[in-house]
């Protein structure tokens, strides 16, 4: 009896990978045979099995016993609050596929909530991704409030700013960050910060439930460098001190410490809500955030970690 339900319970597993191979990461039958070391028959099996076992709802809605496993490997080892693997396509480069269904996810299970929440939300790319991925739903009774600024250098709205996005998604009370992401200098800062009305949606941020952040790397195609919020010269000058990942511009280095001065004095973010009352949750995934993931995870600058399976290995493998 108990190879029976190993048996089953691996089959299960097998036909959730092809599922989310399939529907998610949008793999042929033929691409999945040769991933998965089967032939396309028993591949086109597993994609049904996924679905007549109800494993599948746009979303992949089965826990994958090996995710698990590393989930709850890194939930042990960083002390975290909520950890979700979610499967690697070997052959993928993309730092959002699978990671923005599972954040949607994660987000629509705050939304339903029935008691208000505050709900903080980052930027950047994959946090865009997730947005997009959020069912319609009325929300009113919550609130989503901006840790970042919404200016782009050229005065236009900054692209991957996802306040209105998911406020329109979810008819939730939203609260944008009305500021540049990075001032012109510490003092404008600082009078920026003095305005009443920035003053209350600070506060506001500072006592958020649930946060949502992504990893930005620091290299030459880093998302502040590419989005035009830093200079060649900042970006030599963050790289020198170290610098090795940026949550909502905050810059810090392996050890997650904040690099001094550079641009850390000008960003106009928020700072993270205190994880002894918020659960802080970081989405990333990729051998180029890995660092950044790394140093925000040992010093305790989140308490919540969505990312892949690749990624989970090797953050378990130090």
């Amino acid at each position: 009896m108990a190879q029976r339900i190993d048996t089953s319970s691996t089959r299960l597993d097998d036909a959730a990978r092809a599922g989310w191979l399939y529907y998610v990461a949008g793999n042929t039958q033929e691409e999945i045979a040769a991933k998965l070391g089967i032939s396309r028959q028993s591949a086109q099996r597993l994609v049904s099995l996924s679905v007549s076992e109800g494993l599948i709802k746009v979303r992949l809605d089965h826990p994958i016993g090996r995710c698990m496993d590393l989930g709850q490997r890194l939930k042990t080892r960083f002390a975290l609050d909520l950890v979700e693997v979610v499967p690697s396509d070997p052959t993928s480069q993309s730092t959002t596929i699978g990671l923005a269904e599972a954040t949607a996810a994660e987000i629509e299970r705050w939304l339903r909530r029935p008691e208000p929440i505050v709900m903080a939300v980052g930027t950047g790319r994959t946090l865009k991704a997730a947005v997009e991925q959020l069912m319609p739903m009325e929300a009113l009774h919550h609130k989503v409030v901006s840790l970042t600024g919404n200016i782009a250098p050229d005065g236009s709205a900054a692209y991957y700013n996802v306040i209105f996005n998911i406020a329109d998604a979810v008819k939730a009370r939203s609260f944008p960050m009305p500021l540049p992401v990075i001032a012109s200098s510490a003092r404008e800062r600082e009078l920026l910060h003095a305005q009443p009305m920035i003053r209350e949606t600070l506060a506001l941020a500072a006592k958020a439930d649930v946060t949502f952040v992504g990893v930005g790397h620091i290299d030459a195609d880093a998302p502040l460098y590419l989005d035009g919020f830093i200079t060649d010269a900042e970006l030599a000058a963050l790289q020198k001190a170290g610098a090795v990942g940026e949550i909502c511009g905050w810059s810090f280095d392996k050890d997650g410490r904040l690099i001094e001065g550079i641009i850390n004095d000008r960003v106009a973010s928020a700072p993270l809500p205190a994880l002894d009352g918020s659960l802080v949750v970081a989405i990333a995934m990729g051998k180029r955030k890995l660092p950044g993931i790394r140093a925000s995870l040992n010093r305790h600058l989140v308490n919540g970690l969505i990312t892949d399976e690749r990624s989970a290995e090797s953050l378990l493998a130090d």
